[in-house]
């Protein structure tokens, strides 16, 4: 829309994303990310941490879902939406202006690390996956939707060598999901 200030946010997850219903049961996710620069001391020779900026940012819908159950505390994110300023009175009579992202676009960074979706898993892959026992570090499913729907607070996702190490150990114990010629 127009006068809109939209922007792009980098940074790490503070903690885990939060889902909340309203009453007409539309998903609103709320999640914390730290974004903070490094700064190159010309003096001391080395990069050194700058100051940090912390912003809450908000998801609605399917987006809030998705969010939730793909992302968990220490992931590094981009996300990408409209900046929103509010003002309130705290309890002890003082007010403040805090800011927040309206977020359009929430995805995880590849700088350092690599992520693999569920569709782009080769197929020897996902077939022992799909067939594997259940990950005892998954969350367990809890009935939060309007629906009575079990939806999960946190999903932990198949990345980087991690997933290949728990996919090549559960081909040991079914040698024809892996087939090497």
């Amino acid at each position: 829309m127009t006068g809109e200030t939209i922007v792009t946010v980098a940074g790490n997850l503070v903690a885990d994303p939060e889902i909340r219903f309203t009453e007409a049961g539309t998903a609103v996710a709320r999640f914390r990310v730290a974004s903070t620069p490094r700064i190159y001391d010309r003096d001391a020779g080395r990069w050194t941490d700058g100051e940090p900026l912390f912003i809450t940012c908000t998801t609605w819908r399917g987006m809030a879902e998705h969010v939730c159950e793909s992302l968990v505390r220490g992931m590094r994110v981009i996300v990408q939406g409209r900046l929103r300023q509010r003002t309130y009175t705290d309890h002890q009579g003082v007010r403040r202006t805090v800011f927040d992202l309206d977020a359009d676009d929430v995805g995880l960074s590849l700088r350092h690390r690599v992520a693999y979706s569920e569709q782009s898993l080769p197929p020897a892959l996902a077939n022992s996956a799909a067939s594997a026992p259940p990950d005892p570090r998954q969350a367990p499913t809890r009935p939060h939707g309007p629906t009575g729907q079990p939806t999960t607070n946190r999903r932990q996702p198949v990345t980087g060598w991690a997933a290949f190490t728990s996919v090549a150990s559960r081909a040991v114990a079914d040698p024809s999901a892996f087939r090497i010629t």
